[in-house]
């Protein structure tokens, strides 16, 4: 068969188009580096591959984001679908692990839907004003190697679209008024008393419309407004923005971030805020703060302050209160979402960059010494990946500092073992984090090696383990395919081997 002709992903969509081969081109991308990734392997020609379950032949076309898969059968290369991709994948996990899984390839599915539902929407939508907003809602592909980034659930497009980052939307928040002596909160959470008045014995609790659709009808929270523990109070006057996690909003007016739960799997997990997590919040955040607070250089931490919640739905109606942007920021700067810098957005300061070197080594020399002092010096694991990491450029758009969130990703030694912290620092910041924008600038300037400038920076701070990983022949790259298939706890992280371009470099 013919190649089909490239539908490029990043062109925007008009209210007329159809947006179906662009929504398979989305889809496609982050599933066939997946599926290359953890069950594939070079078989001669550029960009042909074996698949090592059946041993079967599969070509695509580009490198970072694979598109225009074929498999070779009966002496062809014959395209596939988004479909036929999905059930040759399906095929090959089968054949692989010995196991089936009627979940995965339904989120696949309405992962592509839902692109497609997302480049429609945004197609008749004004994005914000505001350029971190934007960086925040930019984010159609999502997570580069997962097999279903933008799946919602499987829920109707109607119960979830207004409500996603990614087609521009904003929303006012549910006020709920729950009865003062149910309420569960700890660490800071007066922010949320400043949104509105609460009845007298009452206190304030903020919801996310999503999630009260999702659980309002469940007999706890059915049963306590009811009898009076939960009270409606109307929603508040002033929108709030959904980030790239979907379920963190952003308040500008308040300058104020909340998280909510989301019983909803995006990516590998549920998004509630679960009880565990929250009742060691306090514990991590604070050590995440001090590494930062004793930390030399601009580099700054939002804080999880604390958090509220009914004791009768302690996880389903949570809240989380992080902290906002300006009290952080340097003077005149203009904070970015990490990931969005790869995935591209109108306002990208790449875009202005006709040669990145000098961009990335201030780059580095931002995000990469405040990971590695805290794991040094205070033990505290960041999860600095693509969007847990804000970069704030200058006028000319050269980064001058990086911010750092999610105390829930945060791990602390000796909670796990100094070996497995590093590993996934590594995973976060190098593979996940570092790897994509060297990738992008490489294929931005072709003949350009972005990584012995990442050796450099690594190589300035005195670790026994950067030693070892500039030595390295492999880097730890997360199996999310197989992960989702064997159905594994999405914290359960597992690393196959990936050539380390440190070394060579």
């Amino acid at each position: 068969m013919e190649r089909m002709d490239r539908v490029d992903p990043m062109i925007p969509m008009s209210p007329g188009d159809d947006v179906g081969p662009a929504a398979d081109a989305y889809a496609d991308a982050p599933l066939l580096n997946c599926l290359l990734r953890e069950m594939g392997e070079p078989a001669g020609d550029q960009g042909v591959y074996r698949l090592r379950s059946g041993g079967r032949l599969l070509r695509v076309r580009g490198d970072r984001r694979p598109r225009d898969p074929e498999v070779y059968a009966g002496g062809a290369w014959h395209r596939l679908t988004h479909a036929e991709l999905v059930k040759l994948v399906a095929e090959e996990l089968r054949r692989g692990t010995g196991l089936s899984n009627s979940e995965l390839p339904g989120e696949m599915v309405d992962s592509r839907d839902a692109v497609a539902a997302l480049l429609g929407a945004r197609a008749r939508a004004t994005p914000p004003d505001d350029p971190y907003l934007r960086s925040e809602q930019s984010l159609i592909t999502g997570h580069p190697h997962h097999p279903a980034p933008k799946a919602r659930g499987g829920g109707p497009v109607t119960g979830w679209l207004p409500y996603a980052p990614e087609a521009y939307a904003r929303f006012p928040l549910v006020l709920l008024g729950v009865r003062a002596d149910t309420v569960v909160e700890e660490g800071d959470t007066t922010a949320l008393d400043a949104l509105a008045e609460a009845p007298p014995g009452y206190r304030l609790l903020p919801a996310h419309p999503w999630q009260l659709d999702l659980v309002g009808a469940r007999p706890e929270i059915r049963d306590a407004f009811a009898d009076g523990r939960l009270v409606r109070l109307g929603r508040t006057g002033c929108a709030v923005w959904p980030t790239a996690a979907v379920r963190t909003l952003y308040a500008p007016e308040a300058d104020l971030f909340l998280k909510f739960s989301l019983d909803v799997r995006i990516t590998n997990d549920v998004r509630r805020l679960w009880r565990h997590d929250l009742l060691k919040l306090r514990r991590t955040d604070e050590a995440a703060a001090n590494a930062f607070a004793a930390a030399r250089g601009p580099a700054a931490w939002l804080s999880d302050r604390g958090y509220r919640t009914a004791g009768f739905a302690f996880e389903e109606l949570a809240v989380l209160v992080r902290d906002g942007l300006a009290p952080h920021l340097l003077p005149g700067t203009t904070p970015l979402l990490a990931a969005a810098l790869v995935e591209g957005f109108d306002g990208n300061p790449l875009d202005r960059l006709d040669d990145p070197r000098a961009w990335w080594a201030a780059y580095l020399r931002q995000v990469v010494p405040p990971v590695l002092d805290a794991f040094a010096r205070h033990g505290v694991v960041l999860e600095a990946h693509l969007q847990n990491t804000l970069v704030a450029v200058d006028a000319d758009g050269m980064p001058v500092q990086a911010l750092f969130r999610d105390a829930e990703g945060v791990k602390l030694l000796p909670d796990v073992s100094r070996a497995a912290g590093w590993e996934r620092l590594v995973y976060c910041l190098v593979v996940n984090h570092l790897a994509e924008l060297a990738a992008l600038l490489a294929e931005r300037r072709p003949g350009t090696d972005p990584w012995p400038a990442v050796r450099r920076e690594l190589a300035r701070h005195d670790l026994p383990e950067v030693g070892e990983l500039l030595a390295s022949p492999t880097l730890p790259g997360k199996t999310n395919l197989l992960l989702r298939w064997t159905g594994a706890d999405g914290a359960d992280a597992r690393y196959l081997p990936l050539p380390n371009p440190l070394a060579r470099a």
